[in-house]
């Protein structure tokens, strides 16, 4: 069903699990039969101010208070309501162009797995960046807290993201791999013209966390992130790290799985250097890059490939921007087309900004925008609270 009366334009937020900034898209949606087209108008990436970021550190250490954490909540609320008007303002739209501000939040706590606690078995996820505020702020209808209703339906609340790839990259001829390395690496694969359940779809683990975190520590705040891979190069691979690394559980277990800098941040990389008695982070880069890469060719072979036929694989996230990372990534899956989202029309770095505009646009349609193939979820849900202005 059409909605010629209504707006079609969906602004979608999105801060990741490398926590550096808000990535803010504004995309136009069209309706074609059962699958949706997107054009993306405008994007832009607002880094976060410095104490900003330092306080989500903390709160992710768990090193702060509930006071704090709701301070942060109507904070980050604030933020990516600038965002979204600093975009708007870009652009040229108004409000009432819109049909809704799709915000993610920031992932604060995930524990997809369910533990025993209080005599109940509990899975819980926590995004904060108040909806309430960015509606009120921008005079715009606001979707958000997003993956709650999957994990209450028993999902693990991620990956999300799939759900939009069977919507816009199903073909009907070719099977496909979108893989998005931001801080945790996840995956979606469509087999050539595949039925909803027969997607793929998990988190691979590490993609930019540990190399993030490895950076920064070594080079005493001055570098976020590895630049195009330079650092990774200057250091031959330690295998006997990488192998102790390479057995963790997460690996061998089966999807749907997801994971995130619980697991995979800067408690696992300062447990390195004390296990490996370094001074200097720098030397951990070239291992835990080659992790990220061996974890995701192993992930596709055992998991993917052993299931369906793939003709390409297409990348996005920040990942894209390591030169390293993606020269191994064709190395170890040379039997795959290896591409970057953009030859799609969608910026690598707009990606999962695009996908919640995408997963906003369904939830104000009262559709359903889970794939519970990819989550667990027992069902198909409708996520996302709405706040009016």
């Amino acid at each position: 069903m059409t909605h010629p009366e209504s707006p079609n334009m969906v602004i979608g937020l999105m801060s990741g699990t490398s926590m550096d900034g808000i990535d803010a898209a504004l995309v136009r949606i069209h309706e074609a039969g059962e699958s949706l087209q997107v054009e993306t108008l405008a994007f832009r990436t607002i880094p976060y101010p410095p104490d900003v970021q330092a306080e989500l550190v903390r709160t992710i250490r768990g090193e702060t208070g509930v006071a704090e954490i709701c301070h942060l909540n109507f904070l980050l609320g604030e933020l990516f309501a600038d965002a979204a008007l600093q975009l708007m303002q870009e652009a040229g739209v108004t409000p009432e162009q819109l049909l809704c501000i799709a915000s993610h939040g920031q992932t604060v706590w995930h524990q997809p797995e369910p533990i025993e606690w209080q005599g109940r078995a509990i899975r819980s996820t926590l995004q904060i960046g108040e909806p309430a505020v960015i509606a009120e702020r921008t005079g715009t209808p606001t979707v958000g807290d997003f993956r709650v209703a999957d994990v209450a339906a028993g999902g693990q609340g991620a990956p999300l993201v799939p759900y939009v790839d069977y919507l816009l990259f199903r073909h009907p001829s070719e099977g496909r791999i979108l893989l998005n390395i931001g801080g945790i690496a996840n995956l979606t694969a469509i087999p050539a013209n595949a039925l909803p359940e027969q997607v793929i779809a998990f988190d691979t683990g590490p993609g930019n966390a540990l190399i993030n975190v490895a950076m920064e520590i070594a080079s005493g705040g001055k570098y976020r992130y590895d630049p195009e891979g330079s650092f990774a190069q200057r250091h031959p691979v330690r295998e006997e790290w990488l192998n102790e690394l390479l057995q963790h559980p997460y690996f061998a277990q089966p999807p749907p799985k997801s994971t995130g800098r619980e697991t995979f941040g800067e408690a696992m990389v300062r447990k390195l250097l004390r296990r490996y008695k370094l001074s200097d982070a720098e030397l951990l880069v070239p291992a835990l890059t080659e992790l990220t890469a061996r974890t995701i060719a192993d992930s596709i072979r055992r998991f993917v490939l052993s299931r369906m036929r793939a003709a390409r694989l297409i990348v996005s996230g920040g990942g894209v921007h390591n030169r390293t990372l993606m020269k191994r990534l064709r190395e170890l899956l040379s039997e795959l087309q290896v591409e970057t989202s953009d030859r799609y029309g969608i910026h690598p770095d707009a990606k999962e900004a695009v996908a919640f505009a995408v997963l906003g646009y369904q939830r104000m349609r009262g559709r359903t925008n889970n794939l519970p193939s990819a989550t667990g979820a027992r069902r198909a849900v409708v996520m996302g609270k709405l706040c009016l202005p």
